[in-house]
This record gives C-alpha cells, sequence and structure tokens, in this order.
C-alpha cells in the first residue's frame, strides 16, 4: 500500500458529500421558488382567468360579467375546469423543468 492513498478516500468522501448537500440545498432553493411563483391560464377567449401557485392551490378566479350566462351555468363551470387545469398544467411543467436541471433528466418519483 502506497503511503498518502489512505487519507485521499476520506478525503474525496467528504468532498463529495459537501457537492451532495449544495445540490440538495440548490433543488430545495428553486423549488421553494418555484412554489412562491403564481402561473396564470385564462379560457373562454380570456374571459376567465385563474392564478394558482406552484403548490398548485387556486389564489383567483376572475369571471368577466359577459361570461356569466344564468342560462349555461355548465360552460361556465367547464370554462373555470379547463382554465384552472391549464394553470396547474404550467405548474406543473414549470417545476418538472427546473428539477431535471438537478436529475438530469432522470425521472425520480417522489423527489418532488
Amino acid at each position: 500500500m502506497a503511503k498518502g492513498k489512505g487519507p485521499m478516500i476520506p478525503g474525496n468522501m467528504n468532498n463529495m458529500m459537501k457537492q451532495i448537500q449544495k445540490m440538495q440545498k440548490d433543488m430545495t432553493d428553486a423549488q421553494e421558488k418555484i412554489e412562491a411563483e403564481n402561473y396564470e391560464a385564462t379560457a373562454g377567449g380570456g374571459a376567465i382567468k385563474v392564478v394558482v401557485n406552484g403548490k398548485k392551490e387556486l389564489i383567483s378566479i376572475d369571471l368577466k360579467p359577459e361570461i356569466v350566462d344564468p342560462d349555461d351555468i355548465e360552460m361556465l363551470q367547464d370554462l373555470i375546469m379547463v382554465a384552472v387545469n391549464e394553470a396547474m398544467k404550467i405548474a406543473d411543467e414549470t417545476m418538472n423543468k427546473t428539477m431535471s436541471k438537478f436529475t438530469g433528466g432522470m425521472n425520480m418519483p417522489g423527489l418532488f
């Protein structure tokens, strides 16, 4: 066994652990930033606007008066669902795109 090789392994492990800890912190910071952002989508030609945050919480719904037809509540409900689902999709895609920078594009269920 050559002299000096023993300490290299712990040093390399220590360095690798520091890199892993930094990556974990960077991932957590990125996830927190995305969760704090708002994502907006519209439906009905802009007559309905919804905003969700990165935690997939509905923040607001804005309806233009002309979209409210008491004789066609189903259309209004459908348009709201379309807008909410689109906003959630945008939030998901933003999270996935950002996190894939850390995972190298690997699908890691439960990570985020």
